[in-house]
């Protein structure tokens, strides 16, 4: 079985969620199974394993809706990618396509970084469900990172595809063993890992901090001078501590230090904070939606998303006795369900289940 792995959505430089799934997902899959990469710039292959590739257009190209032309060529039996939008007009090969999350339907604005005319399409496509219909439906199978955007699928009827969940890992370093089994939080710090859309909900945060004036809380994600401002004016009480972009090393040495880790948002599609805040074994304290219930198990804490109090009181009980060891011994059992070799298992088992598939009904 040749395998085609859609590696496009690889930024350049430096993750975003995507890219890290694809990376993550790309590497360990390999492991398992011979695959070829698909890139539409060099500069990609910094931030990808070692591994064969074909360099094929931009998924942000015109001509993407027609680049199964290009795609066939290198003669796939299975091709995978890490987004629902890959052209496929023409194609002689078997398709799976991703779907992370349905945030964007619910709030509609699109990622700044994409080019206007993209960020128009992405408006138009978001306004009804038949364009996601569409496009699900003409491939040969879907996955999604988790059981609670799994359910939304089928509760919109987004394709009669068979629907797999595929999720997502964190790529943490390992720390000393004394400090992964640590008893006390090493710092009265709380972190935020995420952008600083409206959804996201950073003011509760914020504002729970102002009540929490022995905690710091540090902003890791880059913020606009605008923002920042709105912030530092909402709660001047609170201790901020804004990193504008740390890079990985710095976030991950400030969430290891950390009491917890905390967000306010109310929808996501997965969390990758959590698990990578679970897997240093710090606690998270986490706003009560279906998706970081599914993540956060039993180790979370929970709150309304609107209740700044509430969260207020959550840092509070981790300072109880013997509270907190057990939260971050509980965080890291639960993120040890969340790997990049599990979820490329799983894949394999997707990929040669939907060439089998295909094989049984080219004999029929």
């Amino acid at each position: 079985m040749r395998i085609l792995f859609d590696c496009r959505y690889t930024r350049i430089g430096r993750h975003d969620g995507i890219s890290r799934f694809t990376a993550g997902l790309v590497g360990a899959l390999a492991e398992r199974h011979a695959v070829t990469m698909l890139i539409s710039d060099h500069r990609q292959l910094e931030l990808l394993p070692d591994l064969p590739w074909e360099l094929i257009a931009s998924p942000t190209s015109a001509g993407e809706p027609w680049i199964a032309r290009r795609v066939n060529k290198l003669k796939p039996d299975i091709v995978f990618t890490p987004m629902q939008t890959m052209g496929g007009f023409g194609r002689h090969y078997r398709l799976v396509l991703t779907v992370h999350d349905l945030i964007y339907y619910r709030h509609p604005t699109p990622p700044r970084d994409l080019p206007g005319f993209v960020r128009v399409l992405w408006r138009l496509y978001h306004l009804a469900w038949w364009p996601q219909r569409l496009l699900l439906n003409r491939s040969d199978a879907v996955v999604t990172v988790s059981e609670t955007t799994k359910a939304l699928i089928a509760e919109h009827k987004l394709t009669r595809r068979p629907v797999s969940v595929v999720p997502n890992a964190a790529d943490m370093p390992e720390i000393p063993e004394e400090r992964a089994h640590r008893t006390a939080p090493e710092s009265k710090s709380l972190v935020y890992m995420g952008s600083f859309m409206p959804y996201k909900n950073v003011d509760t945060l914020v504002r729970a901090a102002a009540q929490l004036p022995d905690y710091r809380l540090h902003l890791m994600s880059r913020v606009t001078p605008a923002a920042r401002e709105r912030l530092s004016t909402l709660a001047p009480g609170a201790q901020l501590v804004f990193h504008d972009g740390a890079t990985d090393e710095d976030y991950a040495e400030t969430l290891a230090r950390a009491t917890a880790l905390v967000t306010a948002s109310r929808d996501e599609g997965f969390g990758i904070p959590l698990v990578e805040s679970m897997t240093l074994g710090t606690p998270v304290v986490v706003s009560d939606i279906p998706i970081f219930r599914e993540i956060g198990g039993r180790s979370a804490l929970y709150f309304p998303a609107d209740d700044p109090d509430a969260l207020v009181a959550r840092i509070r009980h981790l300072e109880e006795p013997g509270v907190w060891a057990e939260r971050s011994a509980g965080s890291r059992e639960e993120a040890a369900r969340f790997t990049w070799k599990t979820s490329a298992e799983r894949l394999l088992t997707v990929l040669t289940a939907t060439a089998a598939r295909a094989k049984r009904r080219s004999r029929r």
